[in-house]
């Protein structure tokens, strides 16, 4: 998509993530990689979201009632019951049959053919690039690092207003994938490596893909 369609894609996002009940809370939205980096056209709009686990659940004794009728466990326990009854649509589970939150976020935020990527997480974007970041560099499992390059459009129900305008406007400043990972504390032939292999990743992905994690 070109970059003005991106960033007014991020915007829309954002209206919904303000606007609607979610399947749980979100807690922060992030933009990262190309829509960050001022590029025209946008490949993939990298979207992650910080989003808070529901503990005790807001509806936990109706999980039974919704596994009869979807064939799904857990809502009411791991996404919102009231979400549930409004979105039946979006409902979606993980390959053991548990509701899966970060792909309920998925299908209510992004069409099934948008060039969109998100990532879900319980922790902050800055935490989980180093997370992932050492994981990776731990099993050489490259492909599997976080672009750090990113910039945050809303946090705590407030929305980033000035964030938002430098987005738009292509303000920010970033160095190569591979700068930022030594930056980081990569070494040279790591970060080159990584670098790479998130290039390749991006470059197979059609479509909305979402990558949920729990740190």
């Amino acid at each position: 998509m070109d970059r003005e369609a991106a960033v007014d894609r991020v915007e829309a996002l954002l209206d919904t993530v303000i606007d609607e009940e979610m399947p749980v809370p979100v807690r922060e939205v992030w933009a990262y990689g190309d829509v960050a980096l001022g590029l025209d056209p946008v490949d993939r709009l990298d979207v992650y979201l910080t989003k808070d686990v529901l503990l005790r659940g807001d509806d936990a004794d109706r999980a039974d009632e919704f596994e009869r009728e979807y064939g799904v466990a857990g809502v009411g326990k791991t996404v919102r019951a009231s979400w549930a009854d409004a979105h039946p649509e979006h409902v979606r589970a993980n390959d053991s049959g548990h509701v899966a939150p970060e792909r309920c976020l998925g299908a209510h935020l992004v069409g099934d053919d948008e060039p969109i990527h998100l990532e879900v997480c319980n922790a902050g974007f800055e935490d989980n690039v180093t997370q992932r970041l050492e994981g990776a560099l731990a099993t050489e499992t490259y492909e599997h690092v976080l672009d750090p390059r990113g910039v945050c459009v809303y946090a705590d129900g407030r929305r980033g207003t000035d964030a938002m305008a430098k987005l738009r406007a292509g303000e920010l400043v970033f160095p190569t994938l591979a700068e930022a990972l030594e930056m980081l504390g990569a070494d040279e032939a790591d970060a080159e490596l990584a670098a790479d292999a998130v290039d390749a990743r991006r470059d197979r992905a059609t479509g909305a893909t979402v990558r949920g994690d729990v740190v």
